[in-house]
């Protein structure tokens, strides 16, 4: 697959708590595009659920057997989600070249990630997945939350937190879904956004709370979170809000365009140019230590009085080196040592007899 960027499909990794409706979120927003006539390419990567509520292009579960490996590697049950999802990682570019096929009549790409949020968030194959989509496609995190639990200013913050965290790993472009609002409005979570004396009452109405002081303190550091990130309230059960959703998809995607994805670049330019600057030094000071260890013993043998370099040979160090070329370099080097040596030892023979 070619590694130029690619303006379509929008991929979009949809997070979210255990019972905020995720899945049921990606099987109405489905539903909504195909009945607009742009049937999205869905991928399921949670290997423990049963069955799932969408025509999903891509499986997770065709490809690696849930149960089987909580079996074969004595492993729980987050523990054998985390090591589905690395099994799956490693096959991630047949994904890829599957999605590549489908860009060119393929508006936006659904990624239904696990139901245990941290298995995705903060694992390696998590990471792998995110910046792999990224690098080549415009890629944004949908974080659906339960507005029904949010009620609590407590756990609203708490739920915001988690966004930050999640927003600072990630970093890519944010959209926040207040779902299930057909139960409870998100009108009290947007105000609480927009509006920090709002959130403070409703604090000090909370009187169970003991930790209201940190949400109130953490409500100020969030301001210019909050005036930054996407947010809408849409209904799973209904599909109101969907279109909003998909206006703030839009706007997203510009953004990555304009600002995430030069800055993506820039931090793979810095990170290859470091990495070619820690192998250069590597090398260097490989050098460095073989010249000095092998080349002054040399010269200290040269001019012993009366001494025997044969009797005091040592065992040579074997360096670890990162490719072929650098083994042959150093094996070069070595040879041109032991040469001159063997010159050094003839000279100092002839010069005795």
């Amino acid at each position: 697959m070619s590694t130029e960027k690619k303006e379509k499909p929008v991929c979009l990794l949809v997070l979210g708590m255990a019972g905020s409706g995720k899945t049921t979120f990606v099987q109405r927003l489905t539903s909504h595009l195909t009945a607009k006539g742009k049937a999205p390419y869905v991928i399921n990567l949670d290997p423990a659920c049963r069955e799932v509520p969408y025509p999903a292009n891509i499986d997770i579960r065709d490809t690696v057997n849930y149960k089987e490996v909580m079996k074969q590697y004595t492993l729980g049950p987050n523990g054998g989600i985390v090591t589905s999802l690395n099994l799956f990682a490693t096959k991630f570019d047949q994904v890829m070249k599957l999605l590549d096929k489908r860009s060119a009549t393929t508006d936006i790409a659904i990624f239904d990630t696990p139901g245990q949020i941290e298995v995705f968030t903060w694992s390696a194959s998590g990471s792998i997945i995110a910046e792999t989509l990224a690098a080549f496609y415009p890629t944004l995190v949908v974080y659906v939350m339960d507005t029904v639990r949010s009620v609590s200013p407590v756990t609203f913050m708490s739920n915001m937190l988690y966004a930050v965290s999640i927003l600072y790993k990630l970093k890519l472009p944010f959209i926040i879904v207040l779902n299930k609002i057909d139960i409870v409005s998100h009108q009290h979570a947007l105000e609480w956004m927009q509006d920090y004396t709002a959130f403070d009452a409703a604090l000090n109405a909370d009187e169970t709370s003991y930790n209201v002081n940190l949400a109130r303190s953490m409500s100020l550091v969030l301001d210019e979170f909050y005036e930054t990130i996407r947010t809408v309230g849409v209904s799973s059960a209904t599909g109101e809000g969907f279109d909003d959703f998909l206006a703030a998809v839009t706007l997203a995607e510009t953004e990555y365009k304009e600002d995430y994805r030069p800055e993506h670049e820039r931090l793979l330019k810095l990170q290859a140019e470091g990495k070619s600057k820690e192998r250069e030094k590597k090398n260097t000071a490989m050098f460095t230590k073989d010249y000095q260890g092998e080349g002054s013993e040399i010269f200290l043998r040269n001019h012993a009085v009366g001494g025997d370099s044969s009797d005091d040979e040592g065992e040579e160090r074997e360096a670890e080196l990162d490719d072929e070329y650098d083994v042959q370099k150093h094996q070069s080097f070595r040879q041109f040592l032991e040469e001159q040596k063997k010159k050094q030892l003839s000279k100092s023979n002839n010069a005795s007899s």
